[in-house]
Formats: structure tokens, sequence, C-alpha cells
């Protein structure tokens, strides 16, 4: 359901204005509007004035570069991040004053030992990139020439490319005249090593060649050149411990600096962050003269809290006036979801579609009852029902920092509830594993043994009475939200659809005789000032809906379909693992089948339930298109 929401105008000393901003961020209950309109008693209200927020952003970049320099001690420890009281207390400008100071004393120390770092990062990564080569081209070195004069190139090739060597050989051989050596050995899977020896007089005409090829040429360095190329790799290695220990030592450092200033740093950040926000909201806010004006919409239960902490702030100096109720501005109101705690996690669905407007009616308790109800209809297994349950109980452990998750398998825990119970009608566990181990045999009401491979027929009739239900409820409540907008056209051809779609199933039930033929005349006269309504309210097109809406209903029968289908698989899984005759490998079939299935459980039923609410359901009365409330503070949790 939704909250009322009241509209309300703030009313402070000027020379407060910061503090009452604060007070109200703190809060975080009104949702601003421009105080500048619909201003009553005459009062003349001009925009605030606004806060050069350029400076603030800049050194809020320079923090958090530092902080992702920085390593988050505190906050490995506890989980969370730290945050320094003493701060908090601190006037805007002297925090500015103080996070500066606190910058520019890390600023060049902290650059200083990040960009070292950096270099001797990528100079370690290339001597790996090096000794590999190295290694691999080792055993020709006994193939090469010792002459004087001569240079020394490796070529990297792709073996997918290895046929551009058959053009580099004869071009070689031009240039250097023949006096050359071309040696080749494997890199690794994907890379052939080619060494090439030529007179350095030659060098610029090759080199050139070779790059006009967009071929890769590796330059070893100079210190690592004329020598043996086991003392190269000596050489390497000693430069690779001395690059390990000045980065062990540089890291030290940074943990130095994080033990006394990471703490500060976050702190600074939050409070900033949080100042930043707070003007970013400032051309919501107006003033007079001597005053300072806040205008918005707050849900009436937050009303008090925040009238609350006003008088503890500002005594009487500051005044909450409640404007009048004005239906007119009702599709301004911002709309919030004020749920039982059972429906709770189903405002997720809500959040996939545009908000309903402040006079709709909320379907999120209807979606909480629904919903279930069709996932446990789908499924209908006590053994699935337990696995889900887990399932849904242990990935929410896991993930409980992250609220869509934690949404999303709190439905599932909610929804294997009614799975379970509609397994204990079927007789399902783990398809008819209970019921073949005697524990569990589907149950007989009305006169009907609901075993879903026996009862598709009555489960068929079960599930369009189920969306004959379904649907006219959303008929109604499409009365209601019509008579909420003073919408006569609306009422009387949904008023008109539901006689019309009334009329058609007393004619089938008089035709299968379950309705007295008596009524015939009745339901026909019925049908007939139905239709003048449908044509009234919505003219031709709403009499053409009347087919769209039967085939709403006959969607319903999915749910059996659906759940017939796994049902199936579930018998498939017990009926494969016990022909296969070797029982562990039986197990395991029917183990990996039954995962399958219980996946499948988890993520069809769930789409085509909500299918049928988006598409089914809510087309008969939702419209959507309202203003999702937003309020000026921190985050609710």
């Amino acid at each position: 359901m939704l909250q009322k929401m009241m509209r309300i105008l703030v009313v402070g000393p000027k020379k407060d204005y910061q503090r009452i901003i604060d007070v109200l961020y703190q809060a975080g209950s009104i949702h601003l509007e421009d105080a500048k309109t619909d201003i009553p008693d005459g009062m003349v209200v001009r925009p605030l004035d606004t806060f050069h927020t350029e400076e603030l952003s800049s050194l809020l970049i320079r923090i958090r570069g530092q902080i992702q320099i920085l390593t988050p001690v505190d906050s490995k420890k506890h989980n969370k991040s730290p945050f320094i009281d003493k701060y908090a207390s601190l006037p805007f400008k002297d925090l500015v004053v103080t996070a500066t100071t606190i910058c520019d004393s890390l600023e060049e120390k902290l650059r200083s030992l990040e960009n070292r770092k950096g270099d001797l990062d990528v100079r370690y990564t290339t001597l790996l990139r090096y000794e590999k080569i190295i290694r691999k081209i080792s055993p020709l070195e006994q193939q090469l020439p010792t002459l004087e004069g001569f240079e020394v190139t490796i070529l990297i090739i792709q073996k997918e490319f290895e046929s551009v060597l058959d053009i580099i050989h004869p071009f070689l051989s031009e240039i250097t005249k023949n006096q050359f050596e071309f040696i080749s050995a494997d890199l690794d899977e994907k890379n052939i090593a080619v060494i090439t020896v030529f007179s350095k007089k030659y060098a610029n005409k090759v080199h050139d060649f070779l790059y006009s090829k967009n071929v890769n040429e590796v330059r070893i360095p100079q210190e690592y050149t004329n020598m043996p190329l086991d003392d190269a790799l000596t050489l390497i290695q000693a430069d690779k411990d001395a690059i390990r220990t000045e980065i062990t030592e540089i890291e030290a450092k940074i943990r130095d600096i994080s033990t006394r200033w990471y703490a500060d740093l976050v702190t600074l950040k939050i409070l900033l962050t949080d100042f930043l926000e707070e003007t970013s909201a400032y051309s919501h806010f107006g003033q007079t003269e001597y005053t300072f004006v806040v205008k918005g919409w707050i849900p009436k239960k937050f009303l008090p809290a925040t009238k609350k902490a006003l008088v503890e702030s500002f005594g009487e100096s500051v005044v909450v006036h409640e404007l009048p109720d004005d239906p007119s501005r009702y599709d301004d109101a911002p709309v919030f979801f004020d749920n039982p705690f059972w429906a709770k996690p189903f405002e997720f669905f809500m959040n996939l579609v545009t908000p309903p407007m402040y006079r709709e009616i909320d379907p999120t308790p209807l979606i909480a009852i629904f919903f279930p109800l069709f996932f446990g209809l789908i499924v209908g297994d006590i053994g699935y029902g337990l696995v889900i349950l887990c399932f849904s109980l242990a990935v929410r452990y896991k993930f409980r920092e992250i609220p869509w998750i934690c949404q999303l398998m709190s439905i599932l825990m909610i929804s294997s509830i009614p799975t379970m119970i509609f397994g204990y009608f079927y007789g399902e566990f783990f398809g008819d594993l209970g019921e073949h181990m005697g524990w569990i045999h589907p149950i007989t009401l009305f006169g009907i043994t609901w075993n879903r491979i026996e009862a598709i027929i009555p489960l068929l009739i079960l599930t369009i009475g189920i969306g004959v239900f379904h649907v006219f409820l959303g008929l109604s409540l499409g009365i209601l939200n019509a008579y909420r907008h003073h919408k006569t056209r609306h009422i009387i051809e949904k008023a008109g659809m539901l006689g019309l779609l009334s009329g058609i199933l007393l004619l089938l039930g008089a035709y299968a005789g379950h309705v007295p033929g008596s009524v015939t005349f009745a339901v026909i006269a019925l049908m007939l000032a139905s239709i003048g309504c449908l044509i009234y309210g919505g003219g031709s097109r709403g009499v053409i809906e009347v087919m769209g809406t039967i085939g709403n209903i006959m969607s319903y029968a999915r749910l059996m379909a659906i759940g017939l289908a796994s049902v199936i698989l579930a018998l498939v899984a017990n009926r494969l693992s016990h022909e296969l005759g070797i029982l562990v490998l039986g197990i395991i079939v029917a183990i990996l089948l039954h995962t399958l299935n219980i996946f499948l459980a988890m993520f069809s039923p769930s789409i085509h339930s909500l299918r049928l609410h988006v598409v089914e359901f809510f087309s008969k009365f939702y419209e959507g298109g309202g203003v999702p409330y937003k309020p000026f503070g921190k985050e609710r949790l």
C-alpha cells in the first residue's frame, strides 16, 4: 500500500539556513519541490544563493585518489568504513581547511610512492617477458656466430601467420646480400621466436623492412646484450629480486601512512560528500529578506519525527506548516511504498515497472498473495520446496549486503511454502519418489485424486477458474481506480467488461447444465446492456478487447501446463535412474536431473507468474506513471 503524503512548508531564519539544511538532510524524509512556486499568504520567495561546488568537487577527487592508494586497514577489520566523530562537529569551512591541509601534506609523498611503484611494476613485467624469451631461445645460442659488428634481433610471430617467414627470409637475404643468420623455434603454443643475425651496417634497412611488414620485433635492452644468455638470465633475476624488495619497502611505507590517515580521509570523504549532495538541492530552496524556505512532500508517518528533529535543534524559530489538502496536486505527489513485512520483498517487482499514481491502488500486496500461490501451484513438490527454501536462505545469508538479491531470495523463501503445501496435495516428493517409498500419497478432495499426471482436466479447470477470479479482480480494481480519478467512462467500460464476461460464463454454464436455462433471457439482456456500456465507455475498441480479455483468462492454463512439464521431468529422473541398474550411477543421474529441474523450477515459474501479473492482471487496472519518492538526505536502509 502507499503511505499518505503530506505537503509541507518549512520556514526558518535565513541566518540558520545551512543548519536547517543539515538537519533536514540527516532526517532524510522530505521530497523537495520548488520552494519559489505556489507559496501561500502572498510570500515573495526568490532562489537561494547557490553554493560554488567546483572547489569541493576538486577536493573530493583528491581525497578519493589518495584513499585508492592507501591500504584500508580498519575497514578490513571491521567490515565497514571507519568514521572519526571529531570531524563531524566541525563547521563546513573548518572541515574544508582540515581536508585540504591533510591532502596537501600527503599529496607529494603518496604520488611519489605510487609513481615509483607503478614504474617498478612495469619494469618487472617487462623483465618477465624478456626472461621468457631468452629462456626459449637459449638452446639456440650455440648456433649463433660470435662476430664483432653484428646485431642480433628477435622476432615474435604468431603461428597462424607462420607463412610470413617465407616472405621475410628472401627480403633479408636481398638487403644483407645473403650475409645473415635466420633461426626459428617455438616460443609457446601460439607464437614462434625467430633470431636474425646481420651486420650492423644493414640495421636501419632491416628494421624499416620489418616495421613495414608489421612484424613484432623484440629489442633486448643494452645491458643484457653482448653477454652469454645464461649470464643475461642471472642478471635479469637479480634485477627482479631488487625490484621486489623495493616494492615491498614502498608498500610498507604506504601501510604506515594508511594506519595514520586512512580513517581520517574516509571520514572527510563521507562528510564532504554529504555536504555536496546537500548543495546539489539548493535550486529547490528559497529565501525572503529574513527567512529560509523549504517546500515538499513527506510521508505522514515521518512527519512527527521530522518536526521533533527541527524543534530539538531550533526550538520555535523554525516552523513546519502543513499545506491544505488539494486534490488537484495529487498527481504531483510522490509515491512511497509502505507495505507489511510479508509484502515488502515483492516491491522488487514494482521497481521493474513505473510506480503507480498517488491515488492508484498499490498492487504489491496482491502480488505478495498471488505470486507465491501461482509459483506453488506450478512447482508443487515438497522436496523441491525444501531445496528452494534452503538455497534461498543460504544465498540470502551469503549476499546479505546486496539488497536486491536479499529481496529475490525472500520471494523464493515465501514461495517455497505454498510449493510444499501443493506438494502435499499432489503427493509429490522429488516427483513420485515419496509415493514410491510409501511416505506420501495424493490427496483426494471434492471426489478428485489430485495426482497431476491423472488429474489434468480438473487442474485445467482449476487454473482457468483462478484466471477468471484474477481477471475479474483486476477489472474491479480498475473500476475503483477510475472512481478515484473521477473517470466515469472508464467506470462504465470496466463494468461493461465485467457484465459481458459474466454473461459469457453463465451461458457456458447453462450449456453445460450447471446453470438453470430459465436465466438465459436475463443473461442475454445483461450481455446486451454490457455491450452498450463497452461501446459508450471505450468505443468499438472496448468490444474488441473482450476477445483479448478472454485470451488473458485462457493464459492461466500455463499454471497447469508448466507444472505438468516439471513433474514429468521429475518422473523421468526417477525412472531413468531405476532403469540404469547400477545404484551409484542411477543416484548420480537422478541427482543431476532433479538439480536441473529445480533450477528450472526457480526461474520458469517465476517468469510466468510475473507475466500473468504484469500482462493479464495489471492491464485491467494499472496505469503507472507516478513520481517515485526520493527524499532529500541519506538513503534509508
